[in-house]
């Protein structure tokens, strides 16, 4: 029986309609809770607000701290540490809060300066996102002792950690007496896991519930592109043990848009529920947008099985957009990093603008970098060079920079301009251009586009000429991402001490 023009023209809305929705919820994705490049998320609540502090790898500041008033929109308020603390070396990761007696407790893991060991050290403060002093090493325990989640029993504390380089025995939880003050180990450790398995597991934390001790923990492979983490439970009647597994196989891994979920810690919110804010990776921007912070809501099914819901983010924006002005009395807050093993910045402001210049280590061939973390897998990066006040010997520009080795820029030096790409930390030329020697400033654009290509453009008030080279393979920023964090873009300098680069200011536009 052929169709009427109105049944005809119902069946192509509804197939418009179907094909809008699939489009929005599985070829835009959901974006993170926290986005950008953000793992291992701890939690707290305190006087109305909600508190973050995620993991920092090799950039330094330390530790960034964000706030929220109701779990969905986040802002950065600083970075726990602004200085390295003397005993550390490298490699801060995994933060976790702990509220005791009047204080705020951050434990955290980093490679000891003396010997490359990871440790558990530990920061105090009467504030949840400020003044915080490091008070030393915790927990030094084989060869690698991270992860640290504090659980309370009565009026006992008990440190809990991923311990690693135990003789020939696998990766396993520990859990040790802790100190009524928080600072210290008392008794021998005790273990709560062993990875028999050898799969890897870690980012454990605890929650209380009809007389179970709940340990919640990720498994399998953290990060890059073969990653496979996910989130699984334990429980036992006693901190001690024995545990027996509780819940599905997976209670979190992976859905439409995400993957590799895992390693968070709970809070109880507002509205009474239970909260678990972890990190994974976006399948859309995987390693280059990194590890963001994403949200679920915890449930108690029969017989105490934990069963989890994924809350995707509220706002949809496809568009962020920073813009500094440096020319201005108080820039607005960047909340810039940079790598703090190999290069340190110097930062001052002039009547042109950011003068940024510092130290090199010398196996740097990049230069001094001040970044920021992507938000999207395509991105435009901008900014006005003052050529006037800057050093003519010194390179001053653009770049995205996944570590010393592996980044791409544009950069000026003298009156020429340079496309470039630094892999394996051999420099290697993409394009070059010429800047007329009368003009005063020089507009740059690094532009990150579909295939992870990299587009490079100069301009003067907003007229822009791309560069481009006779290799355009060359110019795709595949390979950049170290192991464990996204590359950032951000400001370059490469010169002398002696030397500076002036910018006037600073767009990054995500999209």
């Amino acid at each position: 029986m052929p169709q009427s023009r109105s049944t005809k023209t119902f069946s192509l809305q509804f197939i418009l309609l179907t094909c809008l929705v699939c489009y929005s919820l599985f070829c835009v994705g959901q974006p993170a809770t926290i986005k950008g490049d953000y793992p291992d998320p701890t939690i707290i609540y305190s006087k109305g607000k909600y508190y973050s502090i995620g993991t920092s790898s090799e950039w330094g500041p330390h530790f960034p701290i964000y706030e929220s008033n109701d779990l969905r929109q986040w802002k950065q308020t600083g970075f726990l540490f602004n200085e390295t603390p003397d005993w550390a070396q490298s490699s801060f990761w995994a933060a976790e809060y702990f509220y005791h007696e009047g204080l705020y407790y951050v434990y955290y893991s980093a490679k000891r300066k003396s010997d490359g060991v990871s440790c558990i050290g530990v920061a105090t403060s009467k504030f949840p996102d400020r003044d915080f002093v490091d008070r030393g090493i915790v927990v030094d325990y084989g060869s690698e002792s991270i992860d640290a989640f504090v659980v309370r029993e009565g009026k006992d504390l008990y440190m809990t950690w991923k311990a690693y380089g135990l003789d020939e025995r696998p990766i396993e939880l520990l859990g040790s007496k802790l100190s009524s003050d928080g600072l210290r180990l008392e008794g021998e450790p005790f273990s709560l896991l062993m990875d028999t398995a050898r799969v890897g597991i870690e980012g454990q934390s605890f929650l209380k519930n009809d007389g179970y001790y709940y340990m919640f923990y990720s498994a399998g492979a953290c990060c890059g592109v073969n990653c496979d983490y996910h989130v699984k439970a334990v429980r036992a009647k006693n901190i001690k043990g024995p545990y027996e597994h509780v819940g599905t196989k997976v209670l979190l891994g992976e859905n439409n848009d995400w993957k590799c979920m895992g390693h968070g810690t709970f809070v109880e919110g507002k509205d009474g529920q239970l909260y678990y804010l972890f990190h994974g990776y976006s399948k859309t921007g995987t390693t280059y947008t990194g590890r963001e912070g994403l949200l679920a809501q915890l449930d108690w099914a029969d017989q105490g099985q934990p069963t989890f819901t994924f809350l995707p983010a509220t706002s949809k924006e496809t568009t962020e957009k920073m813009h500094i002005d440096f020319r201005k009395k108080k820039p607005v807050q960047s909340f810039w990093q940079w790598d703090f093993r190999y290069a340190s910045p110097t930062i001052n402001y002039g009547r042109a603008g950011l003068e940024l210049s510092g130290h090199s280590a010398a196996d740097n061939p990049t230069g001094v970098v001040l970044a920021w973390r992507p938000s999207s897998l395509r991105y435009r990066l901008e900014t006005v060079v003052d050529l006037g006040s800057s050093s003519v010997a010194a390179a001053k520009g653009l770049v995205i920079y996944g570590d010393k080795d592996r980044s791409i820029g544009l950069s000026v030096k003298g009156n020429t301009v340079e496309f470039w790409r630094m892999d394996g930390g051999k420099r290697q030329q993409l394009a070059t251009g010429t800047v007329p020697v009368e003009n005063g400033t020089l507009h740059l654009r690094l532009e990150l586009c579909e295939g992870l290509r990299c587009r490079a453009y100069i301009g003067q008030e907003n007229q822009w000429s791309e560069i481009t080279g006779s290799d355009a393979a060359l110019a795709v920023v595949d390979g950049l991402s170290p192991w464990d964090r996204s590359p950032r873009p951000g400001l370059l300098f490469h010169g002398k001490e002696s030397e500076k680069a002036v910018f006037s200011d600073v767009t990054l536009t995500s999209y």
